[in-house]
């Protein structure tokens, strides 16, 4: 009942993004389209923010996971590209976010966590790195952080590149040195 009732939620919320800017939306109106009242919103959900990480996490991160954990980087990344184009709107919309709860922070701290997660699954099976200073944390965050980059910087410029090439090039930038980008740069 809980999951329906989050659903429910955000499909209003993302309903309404698409038409009004995030920042301006009020609970009332969110509440009002689902159809519930306004402490149920509250039994779910802090505030709008807190919904939004709950979308960018249930729709985009949660279904990605398994395959970063086995490893198929490429197909994550693809996915993660595919399900933002398919919400294009309210992906651009929501990429103005700026301020205490801007887009950017709440991507971060929400891929952080999930990889965050994936490298301490490897890391209890006995792989540490060999630098004391990079620790999980860090590893997680500066990774989020690149991915949140060029998340952004597509949604903004208008997704004029598809998922899967988008996918390829974040996957080459991740691979390879910057004094290799340098020399393969015509």
């Amino acid at each position: 009942m809980k999951n329906q009732t989050d659903a429910l939620i955000a499909a209003s919320f993302k309903e309404l993004a698409e038409k009004h800017p995030i920042e301006k939306i009020t609970i009332k109106e969110i509440t009002d389209r689902a159809g519930v009242i306004r402490p149920t919103f509250y039994n779910h959900f802090q505030d709008k923010y807190e919904l939004l990480e709950w979308i960018i996490n249930t729709e985009i991160l949660e279904p990605v996971q398994p395959l970063i954990g086995v490893g198929m980087i490429n197909e994550a990344f693809v996915l993660i590209f595919t399900r933002i184009e398919q919400d294009k709107e309210f992906y651009t919309r929501a990429s103005r976010l700026e301020g205490q709860n801007s887009f950017q922070s709440i991507v971060e701290a929400c891929v952080s966590k999930v990889l965050l997660g994936v490298m301490q699954d490897f890391s209890t099976k006995g792989k540490m790195s060999k630098y004391q200073w990079l620790t999980s944390e860090r590893v997680a965050e500066y990774y989020a952080k690149s991915l949140c980059y060029v998340v952004i910087s597509w949604i903004q410029t208008g997704m004029s590149i598809s998922a899967k090439e988008l996918a390829e090039i974040y996957q080459y930038i991740i691979k390879h040195s910057m004094q290799d980008i340098i020399e393969d740069t015509p």
